[in-house]
């Protein structure tokens, strides 16, 4: 536990804010009214708030990227005070501490590491995974390399993964070679398979999330949120500029995803090129939009309570995935159902969340914040 250091970039805290309000409460309490009321203009915006299955891009499955982003436009600010240590050991040493942490903590978001059943032990298979390996690269990256040489080798990230992708494999759930590397590599400890009664296993045909090989997009997208960080750092002296420039390197960024889609088409699932350009840019849109209102003009007012996510992001994000408040609100609230019908789960689901965030809310009025 921590308290904030008082040069944090508002803006940063409050969009981290935004996607973590995003995952542990809006959409899932969205969701759960839309199984209770069947309109249209509800159903239009559920959508939205759903992964697209494979190819294409929804709004949802901007909440990874952003994560990852947001990682790394706060590493120039946090490696800065590494500037001139000769102890690179020490360094490396809090890097693989960060790594191995963040890994283990997804282990037990998604890996099923507290069920304690080596049948069901997955070992790569989430967000927060993600997000280690990406600051890994990211981290050695920032640490070995000039300026230029950040650029040039984040551009090599992409054509490493682009080779083998365009010329082993194909774009299809099961024939592209990302799949093949999982499948070969996790074996059973892959997330998704599923046992058979005669003690065999098998792959679940409708899982194709990659990781292994997305590994090098996943350190990408990091990187590109360095690019943004850095954009920021340095240009604090004129924001205005700040804000032309990630909005401009949004929308090439954009333009660029646009353009590769023809070759490579934009899917979430395995984290290709284009997708990894598409999510970028329009990270670094919102980015240009938070930071030009609250940090450029100064408006933050309705929106600092979403610092209370943003500042204990791995405690919102650990509460919401892990911990089920459900039945504390049953328990004090179940003589509702008979007057609420089908909307008792919404009540429910509501009251899960909020829980989280009065935890959240406390944790903020006095000054502690979990740092990994």
């Amino acid at each position: 536990m921590t308290r904030p250091a008082n040069n944090r970039l508002a803006s940063l805290d409050i969009l981290r804010g935004f996607d973590l309000f995003l995952l542990v409460f809006l959409q899932p309490v969205l969701a759960t009214v839309g199984e209770c009321v069947n309109s249209p203009a509800l159903n239009t915006v559920l959508y939205q708030f759903d992964h697209e299955p494979w190819e294409g891009f929804r709004f949802w499955d901007l909440v990874m990227p952003l994560f990852l982003f947001m990682t790394g436009v706060s590493m120039p600010f946090s490696f800065s005070k590494y500037r001139g240590v000769e102890n690179r050991w020490f360094i490396y040493k809090k890097v693989a501490k960060r790594f191995v942490v963040l890994f283990l903590l997804g282990m037990v978001v998604q890996g099923n590491l507290l069920g304690l059943d080596p049948k069901h032990i997955y070992l790569y298979s989430n967000t927060l995974q993600a997000i280690a390996t990406g600051y890994l690269i990211a981290a050695l990256i920032l640490l070995n390399c000039s300026s230029k040489w950040q650029i040039g080798i984040t551009a090599l990230l992409l054509l490493a993964y682009w080779l083998p992708m365009t010329f082993l494999g194909d774009f299809t759930p099961e024939g592209n070679f990302a799949e093949k590397v999982d499948c070969s590599v996790l074996g059973r400890f892959r997330d998704g398979v599923y046992w058979n009664d005669d003690g065999t296993w098998s792959f679940s045909p409708g899982y194709h999330y990659t990781w292994i090989l997305s590994s090098l997009t996943f350190g990408v997208t990091v990187m590109l949120g360095v690019f943004a960080g850095r954009i920021m750092k340095e240009g604090a002296s004129d924001r205005r500029k700040v804000v032309r420039r990630l909005f401009l390197i949004g929308i090439a960024l954009l333009v660029a995803a646009w353009a590769w889609s023809f070759q490579m088409p934009v899917i979430k699932h395995i984290w290709t090129c284009s997708m990894t350009l598409l999510s970028g840019g329009y990270c670094f849109l919102l980015m240009a939009l938070f930071y030009y209102w609250i940090d450029y003009k100064g408006h933050s007012r309705g929106l600092n309570w979403l610092k209370i996510y943003g500042m204990n992001s791995i405690t919102a994000y650990m509460l919401g995935m892990v911990v089920n408040f459900q039945c504390v609100a049953a328990s004090v609230s179940y003589g509702l159902e008979q007057y609420l019908g089908d909307f008792y789960a919404v009540w429910l689901c509501f009251a899960n969340y909020l829980i989280i965030f009065f935890i959240l809310r406390q944790l903020y009025k006095r000054n502690i914040f979990l740092k990994v």
